[in-house]
Formats: structure tokens, C-alpha cells, sequence
């Protein structure tokens, strides 16, 4: 058997054996119809009575149907310093080409189940520097170059527009997870920082492309999809799985 077979042989199997480990566990038809999930708080953003401080959070949850095998649904809430509470923004396609805007506000629980999963606090800045990112924030979502448009894969969609923040406001430091199909999506450039504002990346229309940083280790974007090698977190990111590691 010739070595190009082989390597073939083994990147099929890294995509395709932690896939079908995902739809194993149930991803894939968590329930029967959106309306049935949940969409409750997970009690996880701090209480705005008891946190006078500025904060900016950024959650993940897998996302709903058949696209929870591959993919997390990503979205971003801020308040101010002594703001009562707080702002939700989001990316969603449901309404768009009826000439709704893609970008959401205060649209669901700000640390809400999402489609019946559960989210994941993807990042967590507080303090009194935060005030000045907020402003940048508003900023970045005010310049989003796709607000009228949608495509689940391979972009633009929820994740397109958390990491255009990212990468406008690389001070959060925000590593999205390898799972947050469509934060390669760089629409017609092929160059970018990545979101983490740590590395550089190549990315053709956001299904194929590489990225090296210092947060995000290397990854390669194959259909959309991740792989990846963390060394400083001794980690490694598999399609459908995510991120596997010590760190």
C-alpha cells in the first residue's frame, strides 16, 4: 500500500470516526420538534445585582437538529459597569430571507439552554478595562459585513460573527471551539488573524484553510471542519468531538 493511501486512509478516519462517536450519543435528534426544547437559564452568568462590574461573556451550545453532530452555535453577552443587565447578541438565519437582519438582539436567556443543550462558558472578562472593549464590541458588530445574510455551512452564521468580533477586538483573547463551524469563514479574503488575535490564518471560503497560533495551536480547516494539535495545552480537536486535552 502506497503512503499516499495510507495518509488518505488516515485523515478519512480522523473525520469520520469521531463523527459517527458523536451521533452515538444522541447529538443528533435530542428531541422531536425546537419548540419542545428548552431555552431556560442554565444559571451560569453572574447575577447583575451582585456584579457591579463591567463583564463580557461568550457562550457555546451545540446547535439544534442534525447540525449538533458537527457544530456549536456560538453568541455574546456584555454589560456595562453598574448596568442592571445584560445584552445578548447572536447570528441566526431563521427570517433572513424574508429580509429580517441576521444579527439578533436580547433574543433568548442571556445564558440560556440552547435547542435543548446545554452552553458552555467560552469566555469570561470582567473589570474595569472591559468598558473600553464593550465600546470596540459595539463597534465590530456594527461593521459585521454579512448582517443580511446566512448559510449554516460553510459561513457566514453564528460563528462567522463571534469571531468577526474576535478578530476585531483581540483583546478578549477568545478562542473559539474547534467545533465552531464557520469561524473560518473569511468571505472573499483568504487572509486573517485568527480569533484569538494570537496567529494568522489561510482560509478559502471556509472549507478549506490552515491556522497557527499561539492560542489555537495548528489547525487545519477541512470542509469546514477541524483538526488540530494544541501543544501548550497538550490538546488535540477532532471533528464532532471537539477538543480532547489536559489543559
Amino acid at each position: 500500500m502506497s503512503l499516499r493511501r495510507v495518509l488518505v486512509g488516515l485523515a478519512i478516519a480522523l473525520v469520520t470516526a469521531p463523527v459517527l462517536w458523536t451521533v452515538s450519543m444522541g447529538y443528533s435528534h435530542p428531541f422531536r420538534h425546537w419548540s419542545e426544547a428548552r431555552w431556560d437559564s442554565a444559571g451560569i452568568a453572574p447575577d447583575p445585582a451582585t456584579t457591579p462590574e463591567a463583564v463580557v461573556q461568550v457562550y457555546a451550545a451545540r446547535a439544534w437538529g442534525w447540525k449538533g453532530v458537527l457544530a456549536v452555535h456560538t453568541w455574546l453577552v456584555m454589560k456595562r459597569a453598574g448596568a442592571a443587565g445584560y445584552t445578548r447578541y447572536e447570528v441566526v438565519g431563521w427570517g433572513v430571507r424574508g429580509g429580517a437582519s441576521a444579527i439578533r438582539k436580547d433574543m433568548r436567556t442571556i445564558d440560556g439552554y440552547w435547542a435543548g443543550n446545554r452552553p458552555q462558558l467560552v469566555a469570561d472578562r470582567r473589570g474595569p478595562e472591559v468598558e473600553a472593549l464593550i465600546d470596540r464590541i459595539e463597534s465590530a458588530i456594527a461593521a459585521y459585513p454579512f448582517p443580511d445574510q446566512y448559510r449554516s455551512w460553510p459561513g457566514p452564521n453564528s460563528n462567522s460573527f463571534i469571531a468577526h468580533i474576535a478578530r476585531s477586538v483581540p483583546e478578549l483573547g477568545l478562542e473559539l471551539p474547534p467545533l465552531a463551524v464557520g469561524k473560518d469563514y473569511l468571505g472573499s479574503s483568504i487572509f486573517a488573524r485568527t480569533p484569538s488575535g494570537t496567529g494568522y490564518q489561510l482560509s478559502l471560503f471556509g472549507v478549506l484553510g490552515l491556522s497557527v497560533g499561539r492560542e489555537e495551536g495548528f489547525e487545519i480547516n477541512l470542509l469546514g471542519l477541524t483538526l488540530g494539535l494544541d501543544p501548550a495545552d497538550l490538546a488535540i480537536k477532532l471533528p464532532g468531538v471537539g477538543r480532547i486535552g489536559v489543559f
